[in-house]
């Protein structure tokens, strides 16, 4: 602990950004896959559903294991995470350049999906950590670079994969972003210490810290955990299904004019979504810390549950599908910094890495039903029972945030400061 201790007060501010860089090189990693799927079936003749499995083991793999790594953070400090997570995410793409089979896809999704869970859990942990007053605001920062980090690359790839195939896509910004993640991390450092008081919130905090097998038993956990699964599921359909999606609303070439650019309905809606679902999380984040947790979640999930139906409605129109997909993003992304800093608001700071790692699973669970959106789709003959059911699936969450967690939080938070985990 004493390395962070007699830092200057700025030095917290530069380690938040150090985790920001280093989130949104592994961005693209989920937010720019979408743009591989199509080359990829073209390429092999793989069927999208087989292909969309990578999605799912790579999602799995980022958030399930987060945990673990979390673990190893509050242990040994991110630094020697970080590391490895970095070597990891580059390696999974350089295995992506040549996979000419469905297992080394896999594979690669396995070795990326460690690097990225363990890259995304230490860069928001330690946010927590060193931001104690300011968590919504400092994890939606943090988050923001895993969201709109691939903003800035999403037209290159695209080039690239148009130009010079998704193989080369896949090498050469795999190795590029691997690089500067490993340089990020040899400057990150472990957070001090915070006493009981110190911090100045205008949200509740708890008085005690609770261990990740504490709070496993907690209901109030289960129940951020089924919201999360609920609202993570109609982005993550987004996310991967959004090439396919305006294929079939054939909007996906169609060229929109907008902000004085001209540019494809898809890659325009990929730029716009990725600033907008970062800008989201910080956003949302500071409001959080204004207003409470609870009522954040109940105003954006109910933004996100009109947002998808909307897009269903008046998303065969392009510059409709452009404007809707980002407002689907903007009220989607902000899961990612509210329901980590409510997880340390709850159950305290020494060992928030774990404990919004388990948290954090839920992303995991929720790609689950990926590849059930693709055969729903195909089933039914369109894409209307999967918004149907990602409209609802908001809109139930949006309701449990006020008429469920936030009482149950209430009752959770009252509790006396006894039995302080050691």
């Amino acid at each position: 602990m004493s390395e962070a201790i007699n830092r200057p007060a700025s030095y917290r501010w530069t380690q938040l950004i150090l985790g920001i860089v280093a989130m949104a090189m592994i961005a693209n990693l989920q937010y720019g896959w979408t743009l591989f799927v199509d080359p990829i079936a073209a390429k092999h003749g793989w069927s999208r559903a087989a292909i969309q499995v990578a999605f799912t083991i790579f999602v799995l793999t980022e958030t399930w294991l987060v945990p673990i790594e979390g673990w190893f953070v509050d242990k040994f400090g991110p630094r020697p995470v970080v590391i490895v997570g970095g070597v990891l995410c580059g390696l999974g793409w350089f295995i992506n350049s040549f996979a000419d089979s469905l297992s080394l896809l896999y594979l690669a999704a396995v070795i990326s999906g460690i690097g990225a869970g363990a890259v995304y859990g230490t860069c928001v942990g330690n946010a927590l950590k060193w931001f104690p007053d300011r968590r919504g605001l400092a994890a939606g920062l943090t988050a923001a670079g895993f969201g709109a980090g691939s903003a800035i690359t999403i037209i290159p790839i695209s080039v690239m994969i148009a130009s010079r195939g998704y193989q080369d896509a896949f090498l050469y910004f795999g190795i590029g972003q691997g690089i500067i993640v490993v340089l990020v991390a040899l400057f990150l450092s472990r957070a001090p210490e915070h006493k009981k008081g110190d911090a100045v919130a205008n949200v509740q905090q708890t008085k005690r810290e609770y261990k990740p097998s504490e709070v496993l038993r907690e209901p109030v956990f289960w129940v951020m955990y089924l919201m999360f699964v609920m609202v993570a599921a109609g982005g993550l359909m987004a996310t991967a299904q959004l090439g396919s999606i305006a294929r079939d609303f054939k909007v996906f070439d169609v060229q929109v004019s907008m902000m004085g650019l001209t540019l494809p309905a898809l890659t325009f809606a990929l730029a716009i979504d990725r600033v907008l679902n970062g800008l989201t999380r910080p956003f949302f984040g500071w409001v959080s810390d204004q207003i409470g947790r609870e009522p954040t979640m109940f105003i954006a999930f109910a933004i996100e549950a009109v947002g998808i139906l909307a897009l269903f409605h008046y998303g065969h129109n392009p510059f409709a599908f452009v404007i809707l997909t980002g407002i689907v993003f903007f009220a989607w992304g902000e899961i990612y910094s509210l329901f980590p800093s409510t997880c340390a608001d709850t159950f305290g700071s020494k060992f928030a890495t774990a404990n919004a790692g388990l948290l954090y699973t839920a992303k995991g669970t929720a790609s689950l039903l990926v590849p059930l959106s693709a055969v729903l789709a195909s089933v039914t003959g369109g894409w209307y029972a999967v918004f149907l059911v990602a409209s609802g699936l908001n809109a139930a969450a949006a309701l449990m945030a006020w008429f469920v967690l936030k009482p149950m939080r209430a009752k959770h938070m009252s509790k006396p400061a006894i039995a302080e985990s050691k």
